[in-house]
């Protein structure tokens, strides 16, 4: 699946940006944040991809910075939280604000966004307090540290189910040098210990 994609933007509005890499176009639904901080049309944008697959539709969601890719991936894993209105949630309150509010159950503050109302806002609380990081702590951008490979590895790992950060850790253990299939082998023996 897509992870990271860069190339010239050649097209932008509030909730869409088509990235043109190799002759191709994707369009790629994105959150008001990352749409504020979006260079000029024709310059070179390099985004975090969610790739979001269903039966009827294959979906890419970007962000700009890591850290709102990582709180998507998150809210999306809460019980009646979608990944459009996760992207909502994301447009509706800053990253860090949006993680001091679950982490100090601040109902009030997360039903203001739309589309959320109380059981709502009261769920992103109960399953997300304790997956969060702590307030200031720094997120580290996975990603960018992994060649493309490496990136298919951790992408097939975990559409077999495994979570991504023992996906990654795996991944980490196992020599760079190697085809995919060496490289598969060695994480898929390193998660099975």
């Amino acid at each position: 699946m897509i992870a990271h994609l860069r190339g010239k933007l050649i097209g932008r509005h509030p909730n869409q940006a088509i990235v043109e890499t190799g002759g191709v176009g994707y369009d790629v639904v994105i959150s008001v944040p990352t749409f504020s901080d979006l260079p000029p049309l024709g310059g070179e944008v390099a985004l975090f991809i969610h790739t979001h697959v269903r039966e009827d539709q294959l979906a890419l969601y970007g962000f700009l910075r890591a850290e709102e890719k990582q709180l998507f991936e998150k809210l999306i894993t809460v019980s009646g939280i979608g990944p459009k209105l996760a992207i909502t949630i994301l447009s509706g309150m800053a990253a860090s604000e949006l993680g001091n509010a679950i982490r100090g159950n601040d109902v009030a503050r997360l039903t203001k966004i739309p589309g959320i109302g109380r059981k709502t806002a009261e769920r992103l609380v109960l399953e997300l307090r304790d997956k969060l990081p702590a307030a200031g702590q720094e997120v580290v951008a996975a990603v960018t540290a992994f060649s493309a490979v490496q990136e298919d590895v951790l992408s097939a790992l975990v559409n077999l189910g495994y979570q991504r950060a023992a996906a990654e850790k795996a991944i980490a253990s196992v020599s760079k040098d190697g085809s995919f299939d060496v490289m598969f082998r060695g994480a898929l023996a390193a998660m099975n210990k």
